[in-house]
């Protein structure tokens, strides 16, 4: 079979390789619907997916995530996501907006990394983390968003322009009601920007049933991922 040239590459979608999960991934998945960017998916379900990867020098340093995109193969989910945010214009007008980006993004990014690792704990361990999320939510995490919106009055936390701080703060939102449906009832802004953002068109597509978007991880997909022996690379 003929070789695609880089050219080609280029020309095509990006193409995500991963397990059929969340994990990393799902924020990739979120910020390339979000953008209107069609993307296609190469499923790791066995070791020897990972290792075809790992031995044709996909993977830079042996881990997924990791996107084909533009004749690139990128891995390190930050790196990834920094570059589709600069591609398609979500990263902000200059070097200060990006900065407050960053930083919204990566305080979403320790509450969403807290959630991830509930389904790989112990149900005494998952419990008490539970609880750990909840508390940090509502009296880290949340306070500073409501209060960024309401203290500038725009629709968006950055430069009054959508932004992948936006679309990076809904997805923490949807994740941490689905551990606490009423989270949110204590902070009226960020209920408004949740209903603001699920209805940008391409989020609203993403978040309907038959997208790409991937469920909570389940015991299921947990055992499934172990038993490939893909879990450390998938969750590193």
């Amino acid at each position: 079979m003929r070789r695609k040239n880089n050219s080609e590459i280029m020309a095509g979608k990006p193409k995500l390789h991963y397990t059929c999960g969340r994990g990393k991934m799902e924020s990739i998945r979120w910020l390339l619907a979000a953008a209107g960017v069609e993307f296609e998916e190469q499923f790791i379900e066995k070791n020897e997916h990972l290792e075809k990867l790992r031995k044709d020098g996909d993977l830079l340093f042996q881990q997924v995530p990791m996107v084909e995109i533009d004749g690139m193969k990128m891995v390190q989910t930050r790196a990834i996501l920094s570059y589709i945010a600069g591609k398609y214009n979500l990263y902000g007008k200059d070097l200060k907006e990006r900065a407050w980006i960053d930083m919204y993004v990566e305080g979403t990014t320790d509450l969403m990394g807290m959630i991830m690792q509930l389904p790989l704990q112990s149900a005494e361990m998952r419990e008490k983390n539970l609880a750990l999320i909840i508390e940090r939510s509502k009296t880290r995490y949340f306070p500073v968003y409501e209060k960024a919106l309401k203290d500038h009055g725009h629709d968006y936390l950055v430069g009054n322009k959508f932004s992948w701080a936006d679309i990076h703060l809904l997805e923490a939102i949807l994740m941490v009601e689905e551990c606490k449906p009423d989270i949110l009832s204590a902070f009226p802004q960020l209920q408004a920007f949740k209903g603001r953002i699920s209805n940008i068109p391409t989020i609203k597509k993403f978040l309907q049933p038959g997208s790409q978007r991937k469920p909570p991880a389940d015991d299921k997909y947990i055992a499934n991922v172990t038993s490939v022996a893909v879990l450390m690379d998938v969750w590193s």
